[in-house]
């Protein structure tokens, strides 16, 4: 991902990219998944997924953890520096899908953010860590009573959105959007014009004037006033 869009996309709503999306034909593309904790930085990374199916005693037991290549271990330690860290649970928030000592190794390699569609243990900890991770609803068991890792980098669902290595994943208090890795540059142009344009109808809205004309820009007489604002704010 070049860095201009990886700022961009981090200057943008997450309700701005769906609409982005919506008008490109993409309708499922958000995560309507939780922040865990407050006042950390929006996630802008690739995905790098890990998959899982229902746990089996007789081959999900804490002896597992010994094995370097168990896939959530080694998902872990191999998950690019900014890339994100994204979790199929199926929705399943009855056990853990990591917690802090995973969470905490995940950001000290520099990766972007983590995501799952269950639930982090010691999410108070993770929620005053300051880092961007996302999930449904704490979760305090182990991730081994309800969750087998089986695959790590394939295509994976996730909150209802199917999630595609590589895909540009954008957090923000709101959620997540999933943005196909291809149109991912125009996404971020479009909807970093669509923020400065809609800073500008904020501000106009919140001084009283009407959305008529405005919202969309249908009014030819509004243009000069947009250009010129633009042009005085540095945007």
């Amino acid at each position: 991902m070049k860095d201009d869009t990886r700022t961009k996309l981090a200057a943008v709503s997450t309700a701005t990219l769906t609409t982005v999306l919506f008008k490109r034909g993409f309708r499922n593309v958000f995560l309507a998944l939780h922040p865990v904790g407050h006042g950390a930085p929006n996630m802008v990374g690739p995905a790098y997924t890990l998959r899982t199916i229902p746990a089996r005693e007789d081959l999900d037991h804490l002896e597992v953890f010994k094995d370097p290549d168990h896939p959530q271990r080694k998902g872990v330690e191999e998950c690019p520096p900014g890339a994100v860290f994204v979790i199929d649970s199926r929705g399943d928030a009855r056990a853990a899908s990591a917690g802090g000592i995973l969470i905490t190794r995940l950001r000290a390699r520099g990766v972007a953010g983590a995501v799952t569609d269950g639930g982090f243990r010691d999410s108070p900890e993770i929620g005053a860590m300051g880092w961007p991770a996302y999930h449904a609803t704490p979760s305090a068991p182990t991730n081994l009573i309800h969750h087998h890792c089986v695959d790590l980098n394939v295509p994976i669902a996730c909150a209802g959105v199917g999630v595609h290595p590589g895909d540009i994943m954008v957090g923000d208090g709101e959620g997540i959007v999933c943005i196909p890795a291809h149109i991912a540059d125009d996404v971020a142009a479009e909807a970093f014009e669509q923020t400065v344009f809609e800073d500008f109808v904020q501000e106009r809205v919140a001084a009283g004037h009407t959305i008529r004309g405005l919202y969309p820009m249908t009014d030819a007489a509004n243009k000069p006033i947009y250009e010129a604002w633009r042009k005085a704010n540095g945007r």
